[in-house]
């Protein structure tokens, strides 16, 4: 699947966006190694805390699911209404959930303005010396 098609299904999942307080609405879509796409958008919570993000909802959905490998995800953001001119990239919470299921080296987001302005990082530019399963004693 191209970068562009991934974009075009985050931008899908972004429409379903619950964003009553902060009208910020995310939308991503996650590729298993299968190939498979799961999709998830930000939902609010009137106590924010039990808020969740696009990239958890997603990577939760396919966990749900059974699966447990992944290649990349893109993440479309921003005003509600409207594509906006910046990039939203994955909170620190989202980073560390990828962490626990991906290869930081290997495992592509795609962040878009769900227009004319792309980029592509691996986990592991985002999330340097991150903390995963391999940090544990086994």
């Amino acid at each position: 699947m191209t970068n562009a098609e991934l974009i075009l299904e985050a931008k899908k999942a972004r429409e379903r966006a619950y964003v009553p307080y902060s009208h910020h609405s995310v939308g991503a879509a996650l590729v298993t190694k299968s190939g498979k796409i799961y999709h998830g958008c930000n939902i609010e919570n009137a106590a924010y805390g039990p808020t969740n993000c696009a990239e958890r909802t997603a990577f939760f959905r396919a966990v749900y699911e059974g699966e447990r490998e992944f290649t990349k995800i893109a993440v479309v953001g921003g005003m509600k209404g409207t594509d906006g001119n910046t990039l939203c990239a994955p909170c620190g919470v989202c980073r560390q959930v990828m962490m626990e299921f991906c290869n930081p080296k290997t495992f592509k987001i795609v962040l878009a303005n769900g227009e004319d302005k792309q980029v592509e990082y691996t986990l592991e530019e985002l999330l340097p010396l991150g903390f995963g399963p391999d940090n544990l004693d086994k």
